[in-house]
């Protein structure tokens, strides 16, 4: 029997009305399980409107060394992505392209065509040789613009798209005196082209659907690659798409299997994982070198890195239960890490796979350095933060930001008094009903991490005194991280999220209150494959909802106010 612990509608806000209900006495209470759903078929197929989708900062890097070369440089910088509802992949359908993403982009195009087009590697990446190098080349040209136009647009140029780039060419070979100046101005122009930065999706006629609409096969492609292997469409892939392949059950299949079965599944998972982790917020992580020496610009790189390195080992290589991610004790060390962690670590530079002692108080990520320090203060840690943390990234339950008239004096002057702990801090704190509220949700599970500091050490008292690692979560009473790590495994609510999230990264926008049966159907074959990612992620690639196309207005805002609305009743 499938529990459903969870619903949709209350997967999203627990909002501030429910802070207040609980400061009230009103409990969490898990629900009780649910009556055995129907069989496991797909619902009729919902679809969405067609996007605009900026890559994102690995897609783009990915995408350039694929089609071009893993060491051809990047010199451009990045945007920090923007982050909607929790995922940058759905921000990258949202918001507008600054000036200083466009000016960061021509440094990269220029870079980029410089190197393809220049003496020592033109022979490597231009597909013919010009008869002279003074007299222009159109049918060279013409073919080089024609094969990169391709793999860039990830779509056949148009005539007039191709005419206008080997112009480009010709212009600038009038002006500079050489053939391969004109092909790497043509470059230039084609990777400084919002068709190349943004992935643009383009709908046709379905023939088997009189007056109703599909993705055309290209935009199938990008969908599914984007997706499965985050880069660009190679070139079996390309040609599925231009034979008709992946508008059929058959051919479909088999680019979605092949693409499951590459090595480059693995950069996918890494990918959403660090999206959903939040990881971009150690771009302005800081620790006070006084209090924790430890930290390092290094540990932090290596934090994510490790983290990340489990994420993979344990759900792509050996195909294990994502819930188990909670528990395992098995990790990766660098040798900065073992410093922190205080183990041992005899590779000098590297990583080595390694798991936390029976008898310490990790288990899962929740006790990797990059969970307990990202959500801690510079110079203590914070249960409230990796709380609300926990609660919004792991669960989808969004806990309101505090008041702005919240007295924070009273947490900060008593850190280091004699005898303090957060908790006896967050006692005194929470005198405010508004804040109680919401500290109820957030507090009775960070308050179980407080055996590690703000870096994520581990601490056997604070100020001198014994620490209280009690905790509940959902009505589960048990006590330190490793309780948390165990009461986490067995939340139906956490599968639930981790369901919805994957499959609003993969179509980069909310999900519309149509499609509500077909992630209720996900979350069902989810369990039923025993929770494995690669199985879920087949199942979006394979569904016909992932490709529909809907010509209403995404109905995003209507579903998150209905969400709310459901989610402040529950």
């Amino acid at each position: 029997m499938i529990a459903r612990t969870l619903r949709l509608s209350s997967l999203r806000r627990i909002g501030l009305g429910l802070c207040l209900a609980l400061a009230g006495g009103i409990g969490w209470a898990q629900q009780g399980a649910q009556p055995e759903p129907a069989a496991l078929v797909e619902p009729k197929p919902a679809g969405g409107p067609l996007l605009m989708r900026r890559l994102t900062e690995s897609q783009y890097r990915a995408t350039i060394a694929d089609v071009f070369a893993p060491d051809v440089a990047i010199a451009g910088r990045f945007e920090r992505g923007l982050r909607e509802d929790g995922l940058i992949a759905v921000g990258t359908s949202h918001g507008s392209m600054s000036a200083f993403s466009v000016e960061q982009y021509d440094v990269s195009a220029r870079g980029i065509a410089a190197e393809v087009t220049g003496e020592k590697r033109r022979a490597q990446f231009v597909p013919c040789q010009p008869k002279s190098e003074t007299v222009f080349d159109k049918a060279c040209a013409t073919r080089f613009v024609t094969d990169y136009g391709l793999k860039l647009f990830r779509r056949p140029l148009s005539p007039q798209e191709r005419d206008r780039f080997v112009q480009v060419a010709q212009a600038a070979q009038a002006k500079l005196g050489g053939f391969y100046h004109g092909l790497e101005y043509a470059l230039i122009g084609m990777l400084d082209s919002p068709h190349f930065l943004l992935r643009m999706e383009r709908a046709e006629p379905d023939p088997h659907q009189p007056g109703a609409t599909r993705l055309d096969g290209w935009s199938k492609a990008v969908r599914l690659s984007y997706f499965l292997i985050n880069t660009t469409p190679d070139a079996e892939l390309l040609r599925a798409a231009a034979q008709g392949e992946l508008h059929g059950e058959q051919g479909l299949t088999r680019q979605v299997d092949r693409l499951l079965a590459s090595p480059r599944l693995a950069s996918s998972v890494r990918a959403f994982f660090w999206d959903m982790f939040q990881f971009d917020g150690f771009n302005d992580l800081f620790k006070d070198p006084a209090i924790y020496p430890a930290y390092t610009t290094t540990v932090a790189r290596d934090a994510q890195e490790q983290t990340l390195r489990t994420v993979v080992s344990l759900l792509v290589t050996q195909q294990g239960d994502y819930r188990d991610l909670f528990t395992t004790r098995e990790t990766w060390l660098s040798r900065p890490l073992g410093i922190l962690y205080r183990v041992p670590v005899t590779t000098r530079n590297g990583w080595e796979r390694g798991a936390y002692p029976a008898d310490s108080q990790r288990a899962g990520i929740l006790t990797d350095v990059s969970m307990l320090a990202l959500h801690s203060h510079p110079g203590r840690s914070s249960p409230t933060l990796r709380g609300k943390s926990l609660r919004e990234i792991f669960l989808c339950q969004k806990v309101p930001d505090p008041p702005a008239n919240v007295n924070f004096s009273i947490v900060q002057d008593a850190v280091n008094r004699p005898g303090s702990t957060a908790r006896l801090r967050l006692a005194e704190h929470n005198d405010n009903p508004v804040c109680a509220g919401c500290h109820k949700l957030t507090d009775p599970i960070g308050l179980t991490l407080e055996s590690f500091d703000g870096a994520g050490s581990f601490r056997a008292k604070e100020n001198g005194a014994e620490l209280d690692l009690s905790g509940s979560l959902d009505g589960k009473d048990f006590s330190g991280a490793t309780g948390l790590g165990q009461a986490m495994h067995d939340n139906s609510s956490v599968t639930g999220c981790l369901t919805e999230k994957l499959y609003r990264s993969a179509i980069g926008r909310d999900i519309a209150g149509n499609e509500e049966p077909f992630v209720e159907y996900l979350m069902g074959r989810f369990e039923a494959e025993r929770f494995r990612v690669p199985a879920l992620m087949r199942a979006i690639a394979l569904s016909r909802t992932f490709y529909a196309v809907s010509p209403a207005l995404d109905q995003g805002p209507q579903r998150t106010a209905a969400a709310a609305k459901k989610g402040n009743r529950s």
